[in-house]
């Protein structure tokens, strides 16, 4: 089976732009990808964050599939702890009914927040949350009807172990975890559908492309991952590393992250599929510059054609 080709677009703001400029920008990649031949298009979802712009998936997917025409689009995810799976369920129903056989649902566990922003997000603050996921995913199931396609995210064993329980697609976070292959590829049988979201960034050159990865690579190692930070320039992030003497290659320390020029970013997304036995590949990324990241995408498309 050929390698499917989606994304998961997390909403970059560039450093000197807007939230908004960076939902703009979602949409105009979302409209490039569609002409490109990308099957999937999901947006994330990440509170309180100077760095990413898309707090909820759910605004803006309508946009996304009304300037679109063959992706499929969807959350990737919806992070079901802060909400009810009813209004979850509701909301994804609405924009199914609106958009016929093009939205996915995809949740997750994690909250896509600090500690503190998740207690913010909370109705009742005054006990501790409960752990309940699982239920929560079972209520969702029930309330759902069968349309929107749900698929679990996740990035750890738990997560894969719910999905085989379920019998829902899965879609793993190798950019968050990139040891999980083996738990993943264990289940290849039982699962309906493995996917990967992994970080790729291509340019005409090896050099380019690392060259790109720097503002990435500096956020990593901010106070809270960059959360507080917009994405800076090529040039900031070049000499930010140099002043602390970190080697960029070794950043952000425990990631994979791919980058390179066509042949080479093809291969690598290839050996990773393969890791994990999967049929899909999200390519995730942060850059400072939205045309360099609109080229990102096209390279990679035209390399896998």
């Amino acid at each position: 089976m050929a390698l499917r080709l989606s994304v998961l677009d997390q909403s970059p703001i560039p450093e000197g732009y807007t939230a908004g400029a960076a939902l703009r920008n979602s949409i105009d990649l979302a409209r490039l990808t569609d002409r490109l031949g990308y099957f999937r298009y999901w947006v994330a979802e990440n509170h309180a964050s100077k760095s990413l712009a898309g707090a909820c998936p759910e605004a803006l997917i309508g946009p996304i599939a009304t300037e679109t025409s063959n992706l499929r689009v969807g959350s990737g995810g919806v992070m079901l702890p802060h909400y009810s799976p009813l209004k979850v369920a509701e909301t994804f129903r609405v924009l199914s009914g609106l958009f016929p056989g093009r939205i996915d649902l995809g949740v997750g566990r994690n909250p896509g927040a600090s500690r503190k922003v998740a207690l913010e997000l909370r109705r009742d603050k005054r006990q501790p949350p409960p752990d309940d996921f699982r239920e929560q995913l079972d209520e969702l199931l029930r309330y759902s009807e069968g349309d929107p396609e749900i698929t679990l995210l996740g990035s750890s064993s738990t997560s894969v172990d719910w999905a085989v329980e379920l019998s829902l697609p899965y879609v793993f976070a190798d950019f968050n975890n990139p040891s999980g292959a083996g738990i993943v590829r264990a289940s290849r049988n039982v699962l309906p559908r493995i996917g990967i979201a992994c970080w790729a960034i291509c340019a005409e050159t090896d050099e380019e492309a690392f060259r790109l990865s720097l503002p990435f690579r500096m956020m990593s190692i901010m106070p809270s991952n960059g959360r507080s930070m917009p994405v800076p320039t090529v040039e900031r992030a070049e000499q930010f590393l140099k002043e602390t003497e970190r080697a960029p290659q070794t950043l952000p320390p425990g990631r994979r992250i791919i980058t390179g020029s066509p042949r080479r970013v093809r291969a690598a997304i290839e050996a990773i599929a393969a890791e994990y036995a999967a049929e899909e590949v999200f390519v995730v990324d942060i850059m400072h510059e939205h045309a360099a990241r609109r080229r990102s995408y096209e390279l990679i498309a035209e390399a896998f054609r």
